[in-house]
């Protein structure tokens, strides 16, 4: 449901920048079963998996070394989440991250995504979650 476009501008010298990224008009939904299909067709792109894939595998992997070096490296795991994941979402899928407006189950399906990813089902889910999507548009439009 796409109701418009937001443009961002920034000026860097004498050079203007125009960014053009969707404004969603998201349906509330009540649970994270009924969000799950959302999340993932916000990811259909495989590079933006990825770009997921490897924030949260550094997340992973500086909450386990800050228990060994040093507790400050937590402060870094939000930074290397997000920044991975909404680079994805602004410059290769294009969309608005779901973090902005559903942060807890997002960062459960972040999670979940990683998981099935792991185990090489993440394909076969996005497949799954593309039909149900359509299958509800074509009831609901």
């Amino acid at each position: 449901m796409l109701s418009g476009c937001s443009a961002a501008h920034t000026l860097a010298g004498p050079i203007v920048f125009l960014r053009v990224i969707p404004v969603y008009t998201m349906e509330k939904y009540r649970s994270f079963k009924e969000f799950w299909p959302f999340y993932v067709g916000e990811h259909r792109l495989k590079l933006t998996r990825m770009f997921h894939f490897m924030g949260t595998l550094i997340v992973i992997v500086l909450v386990i070394v800050s228990f060994r070096f040093s507790a400050y490296l937590l402060l870094a795991a939000p930074i290397a989440g997000y920044g991975f994941a909404w680079y994805s979402h602004f410059f290769i899928e294009k969309n608005r991250p779901a973090t902005f407006t559903y942060p807890l189950w997002s960062l459960i399906a972040d999670f979940r995504m990683f998981a099935l990813m792991v185990v090489g089902k993440m394909d076969r889910e996005v497949n799954r979650c593309s039909l149900l999507q359509g299958n509800r548009q074509q009831h609901t439009g």
